[in-house]
């Protein structure tokens, strides 16, 4: 079931939304939908950009 735990994840790391869209090459404004909810359903590319740049597996931060 997907879950988004982006948001929890990027700041228990301490990662700025600047500095993970340079991380992974997605916009700011779409990261930042994706962690308030107003965007769900994010391609598998996407997940993986954003997982490998929270250093989390997709797992860990869309289905937990």
């Amino acid at each position: 079931m997907y879950s988004n735990r982006m948001k929890e994840i990027r700041q228990e790391k301490g990662i700025q939304l600047t500095a993970l869209s340079a991380k992974t090459g997605i916009s700011i404004g779409y990261l930042c939908h994706l962690e308030k909810g107003t965007r769900t359903n994010p391609s598998a590319d996407i997940m993986e950009k954003i997982a490998k740049g929270l250093e989390k597996t997709v797992v860990d931060v869309f289905f937990k």
